[in-house]
């Protein structure tokens, strides 16, 4: 069986959020969506599942994080293009969400991101496999 990744995200307001993504171009599994859960579709193997608070209370002793206030995950997506990048996020913009910084541009990678309605960040990038020159380069451009 292929490993496959679950992201779960408290979200004020779960038809709020539905209409969000879905402006974003993400489409969601009925089987797993109720009044209280809905299960976004990333790609073949990565789910978010978008849930009410109190849903997501069930799953966890700790308080929820406001995530207007403080982060505790980064949601990071590859993209086809830098264009493809800009055009999510203008989306994002678009159905209410934020950015938060501006474009970063490495040459081998470009990267921007936005604030979903209920804080949550959401990274995207556009990595060109034809510029990579090395790790070296990755961890000087990044940091890592």
């Amino acid at each position: 069986m292929t490993t496959q990744i679950f992201v779960n995200l408290p979200v004020a307001n779960l038809q709020h959020s539905i209409a969000f993504f879905q402006q974003l171009g993400f489409q969601f599994n009925p089987q797993f969506t109720d009044e209280t859960a809905t299960c976004m579709i990333v790609a073949d193997n990565i789910f978010v599942m978008l849930l009410t608070h109190s849903k997501f209370q069930e799953f966890t002793p700790n308080a929820i994080c406001d995530a207007t206030k403080s982060t505790e995950v980064l949601t990071c997506l590859s993209m086809d293009s830098k264009e493809t990048v800009d055009a999510m996020v203008r989306h994002a913009i678009a159905a209410g969400g934020k950015t938060y910084s501006d474009p970063q541009d490495h040459g081998f990678m470009y990267a921007q991101g936005f604030q979903d309605l209920d804080g949550h960040i959401w990274e995207l990038m556009y990595m060109d496999p034809n510029t990579i020159q090395s790790t070296e380069t990755v961890a000087e451009a990044t940091g890592v």
